[in-house]
């Protein structure tokens, strides 16, 4: 049985609640009458190790326990096995480590918040086909934006599947990047049916998703980490599908009022303009005059072009006949200098010839490798070497050396 905490009582010397006034609520769930407090005691049977708190004077807490008389006084007690912070349970604190966890890592930065589309053209949903909320949003997304295209990624919301389903689905719409705006929502319930949205995975998938995510779950009063870690929370799910689609009928409103002040404005410059106009027409007495002054103007103009034309072609034939003769007579007393510095070279080249040497009555000596000689210093007495002639070659033999004086 569970006993929810109200009035005073003592227990180890520490000030706990008890209800007071309280009627029976259920089977499970038994909130006991108020009696003075020398008649009731309370003790803990064992339940320190299930108490993950440190209590103090005034706190509220719900105890789980067992009531027995105490035989020798007659007195009604109430046997504490466990106890945590009243309004709290372990559901509520475990969302309280998660979100400092979150919150610690940057999650839930404000920084980090996207800003949503001013006219989206595609919305996604991420909720159950079964659930009330996927009415209540068609519903909304159809009265304020008829033109938007709506996609619904399908998921169960509630359950120990909920968590991996709800990551699926914000991934796949993530994946195709087919909408402009994600919707992940649900109806109302109680902490533990609203769970899948206080897991770890849910709010770094919404966090993930590569478009703004606007998070409706529960009512006004329910917040879950999917909310904190959204772009932008709504309290319900109806009120995230009005935050996501603009109002089509004010929106045309407005456009309308900009159409009507753009035809005041062109009404008003066509009627300057017309004004004018019929000035201009005023000073024109004889228009006929002025058209064939005009004409007569740009005839002249065209005379005046097609001469400066002229003039233009015969300057520009003459400079171009002028260019052309100078070019030839250089390029001609370039060939005929190149031509003499040709033969120049030619004449250098047989020159150094060495068969013209050897017919002048020259011979080349080479070792039996066929190397040049040109020292006595490789030759020895009784070595042959080669002496080539103009007309061949005769094999020698050393029989002296001697070194010529310097």
């Amino acid at each position: 049985m569970v006993y929810y905490a109200g009035h005073g009582i003592e227990v180890n010397g520490v000030n706990y609640l008890i209800p007071v006034d309280a009627k029976l609520a259920s089977d499970r769930d038994v909130l006991f009458e108020a009696m003075p407090l020398d008649q009731v005691m309370a003790a803990i049977d064992g339940a320190k190790s299930r108490v993950d708190f440190e209590p103090a004077d005034g706190q509220q807490v719900e105890v789980r326990g067992r009531l027995s008389i105490y035989e020798p006084r007659g007195e009604l007690q109430f046997v504490v096995e466990a106890m945590q912070r009243a309004g709290a349970g372990a559901l509520y604190e475990r969302f309280l480590r998660l979100r400092a966890k979150l919150d610690a890592e940057g999650l839930f930065d404000p920084a980090a918040k996207r800003a949503l589309p001013t006219f989206p053209i595609a919305v996604g949903v991420v909720t159950s086909l079964g659930g009330a909320a996927l009415h209540d949003v068609a519903t909304t997304l159809a009265r304020r934006s008829r033109h938007l295209h709506v996609i619904v990624y399908p998921s169960v919301v509630q359950g120990a599947d909920a968590p991996a389903a709800l990551c699926a689905a914000i991934a796949t719409a993530s994946r195709h990047g087919a909408v402009d705006v994600l919707i992940v929502c649900r109806g109302g319930g109680s902490l533990e049916d609203l769970w899948a949205f206080n897991d770890e995975r849910v709010a770094r998938a919404i966090r993930a998703a590569s478009m703004p995510v606007v998070c409706g779950v529960g009512h006004e009063t329910d917040v879950t980490l999917a909310d904190l870690a959204a772009d932008l929370r709504a309290p319900t799910p109806t009120a995230a599908a009005e935050l996501v689609a603009p109002a089509t009928i004010s929106e045309l409103q407005v456009l309308d009022r900009y159409a009507q002040a753009l035809q005041a404005r062109m009404s008003g410059a066509l009627d300057t303009q017309a004004q004018r106009l019929d000035r201009l027409a005023q000073r024109l007495a004889r228009p006929g005059e002025s058209v064939l002054r005009r004409a007569q103007a740009l005839a002249s103009l065209k005379r005046r072009r097609d001469a400066a034309l002229t003039r233009s072609l015969s300057a520009e034939r003459a400079r171009t006949l002028a260019a052309a003769t100078r070019l030839g007579h250089a390029f001609e007393l370039r060939r005929t200098r190149l031509a003499h510095r040709l033969e120049a070279a030619a004449l250098h080249l047989r020159a150094l010839d060495p068969d013209r040497v050897l017919a002048r009555g020259f011979a080349m000596l080479v070792d039996d490798a066929g190397r040049p000689v040109t020292s006595i210093d490789g030759l020895a007495r009784g070595g042959t070497i080669a002496a080539r002639l103009a007309d061949g070659e005769a094999s020698l033999r050393v029989e002296s050396t001697r070194p010529f004086a310097r």
